[in-house]
Order: C-alpha cells, then structure tokens, then sequence
C-alpha cells in the first residue's frame, strides 16, 4: 500500500497504531460476527458500541469538536481496513463521517458546527438525502422542496435509496428552495433535520441483492417544519455544492472499500487455491489460476494507488472532483473483476451459500452502482476534462 500523508491530520504514529488495532479489531471481531449480520441484516449493537468507543464514528471531526482530526488520506486508508470486512460496518460510519460532517465542516455554521459534529463524533448515525425517486444519477432534478415561512421552511417530497435511514438520528436533505430556472443548481439547498422531526417518516427498509446489514430506506418529508437554523450555512442555493464536495470524500471512500473487499476476496481465493486439490496438486499450482490470482493483485495495487494520489491531492487543497471519480471507477470495476474471479477459482463451491465467495460477489456489485455509477462518472470525468482543456485554451 503506498504511503499514507499526514499532512494536517492525525500524528503518523498515533495512526499507525489506531490502524494496527483496527486491523485485529476487523479479523478477531467484525469477521467473526458477519454470520450474525447475515441472519438479522443489522450490525449488531453491541458492535456499533464497540466502533463508537474506538472513536470510528468521529475521525474526520476536529479533534475541538470531539473527533480524531483525521486527514482525508488517513480517513480512506481507515475505510480500506475496515472494508476488509462486510460492507455493513463501513456504511454505519461512513455517511457520517465522510458526508454529513464534512457537508458541515465545508458549509456549515459556527452555531451548526458545535451542535452536531460533537453528536456525530459521539456516534450519532446520519444519512444524506439526496437521491429521490425521479432523481438518481441525475441528482440536480430533484422534486423536494422548501418553502419559505416566516419562521423557517416547510419541507415536501421523497428520498430513495437513503443509506443508514432505518437507524439514523439525523438526516442532511437536499431540497429546492426556488422554483425558477436558475443557474448552476442555485436553487438547491441543505437542510440539517433530526429524523424524529414531525413530519418526517422512514420507510420500510428494502430487501437487496446484497450487502445484508447496510440498510437502506425511504425518507419521506410531510408538511416537515424547520426552523430557520435548519438551512446549512444559512444560505439558500448552497445544498448542491455542499453535496458535491461531499461526493468526492464519498466516492474515495467507496473506492477504499471496493478495494479492501477486493483484497478480502483475493485471500480467500488464495487460500482456496493453495487447499483445493485436483489432479493430485493443488490448482495454485496451475497457471491459469495464477494468472487470476496475479491479475487481481496488480489490480488491488493500482486502484490503492489512484487512492493515494486523490487523496494527497485533496489533502493539499485541490478540488478532486475527477481523481476521485477516476479511482472510484476504476476500484468498483476493478473489485466487480476480483471476485468474479474469486467465484471462478472457487469453481462450483463459489455458487454455495456454504463458502463466502458468492457473498462476495453479490455484495461487490453494489460498489458500480452508488456514489455515482460507473457511467455517471465517466461522464462526470470527460466534461471536466473538456471544461479545464476550454479554460486553458
């Protein structure tokens, strides 16, 4: 794995060491427990208070409001180890962390700041309302809105697919706060609303393909009343750039847990390899099972790699909109690849419930699909390409 920065962040030893804990904490704890996760479809609480106590829900928080301070290179190098694990864990934190707080971090005010990135930091799970039912990849054509008062906002409308819904204490909304045709998504704002807000309901938690215990739900937005402290920054028309900022932490994040799901197939695979016997030898002694094996790695190595460029660069300051899109691109097409090959070496015991090698595989498919499909982004890649080649020019 390339070198982690540290720039701005945690101390390098003490992040060293929390990532060593981590690491025993993810193979003696978390994997362990993943058949419970698969019959509940939770994570169970005794975990989540466990990862609240190792301070996991808080580590891109500053350390005044109760976090780690962790930079965004530590923070995705901490997601690629607990990915290594079901994808169920890294979703209870990773909304939090990784988009609500830095939504609040980015554009949040003084007064927001100290009310809820000490709560977050604390373990308070958060979802992040953006994606709605006519409104998916094309996220700026949302329908929810807010209007006016005189004492706050009135929200109407419904958000799809709302990871962390079914459990959270808070929800960052996107709504449209005007009506008229303006430009640049002027007319989409955040809106920062504990979930037992009257008015707002959670839906039924839906049945997926796959990662069991990352649950997600509908929220819907009835006749909601906020006050006027509810509107992130306290400005109308900035809920879009807020989100897209956040985009690009979420998408490194994905990109880090593909990864480490990538890696955790790969061993498994490996380890099956070096067992399974055929023709009187192992098959890892079989070159096209290497090649496999092989492939995989080189794979794993360069998305580890794109990872730690974007994550430098966001580090310095630099907007990564495309770095970011790139390495979560490649890393969830590239994990897709990985355990499809997992599968493959595992021949027919890869098509049984009874081994992880179909888990696997299921769970993957997700990582193509959210923080912006692998189509979105391409497309999301070549416009920025063309904007920066017309401004140059």
């Amino acid at each position: 794995m390339p070198a982690i920065s540290h720039r701005n962040g945690m101390d390098a030893q003490v992040f060293e060491a929390f990532a060593a804990q981590l690491d025993r904490y993810v193979r003696e704890r978390l994997i362990p427990a993943e058949a419970e996760v698969l019959e509940t479809d939770r994570v169970p609480p005794a975990i989540l208070d466990e990862m609240r106590s190792m301070g996991l829900f808080g580590i891109t928080i500053p350390e005044s409001h109760g976090g780690a301070g962790m930079n965004v290179s530590q923070y995705v190098e901490t997601i690629r180890r607990l990915a290594y694990a079901a994808p169920a864990y890294r979703s209870a934190i990773s909304i939090g962390v990784g988009m609500v707080a830095s939504a609040l971090k980015n554009g949040g005010t003084e007064a927001q700041k100290a009310q809820w990135l000490p709560r977050l930091a604390a373990g308070a799970i958060a979802s992040f309302g953006l994606t709605e039912p006519g409104s998916g990849s094309d996220s700026a054509a949302l329908q929810t809105r807010a209007v006016k008062t005189a004492t706050g906002y009135v929200l109407n409308g419904t958000k799809r697919y709302i990871t962390n819904a079914p459990m959270a204490e808070v929800a960052l909304i996107m709504a449209r706060t005007n009506a008229e045709n303006l430009p640049r998504n002027a007319h989409v704002s955040a809106f920062i609303l504990p979930t037992n807000t009257p008015g707002l309901t959670i839906g039924k938690a839906d049945r997926k393909m796959g990662q069991a215990g990352a649950q997600i739900a509908d929220i819907i937005l009835e006749d909601v009343e906020v006050r006027e402290d509810a509107l992130l920054g306290g400005v109308e028309g900035q809920g879009f750039a807020h989100a897209m900022r956040s985009l690009d932490n979420g998408r490194l994040s994905v990109a880090a847990a593909a990864t480490g799901y990538a890696k955790r197939a790969l061993d498994a695979a490996l380890a099956y390899a070096v067992e399974r016997k055929a023709f009187g030898e192992p098959i890892s002694s079989f070159q096209l099972i290497q090649a496999m094996l092989a492939d995989s790695r080189a794979e794993i190595y360069a998305a580890e790699c794109m990872i730690a460029d974007a994550c430098r660069l966001a580090d310095e300051g630099v907007r990564t909109t495309i770095e970011a899109s790139a390495a979560k691109m490649f890393a969830s097409e590239m994990c897709g690849r990985v355990v499809d090959r997992c599968v493959q070496i595992f021949g027919g015991a890869g098509y049984l419930q009874e081994y992880t090698a179909e888990r696997f595989y299921r769970d993957a498919r997700l990582y193509r699909i959210y923080e912006g499909t692998t189509q979105i982004l391409q497309l999301l890649i070549a416009r920025n390409m063309l904007k920066d080649f017309a401004a140059e020019a």
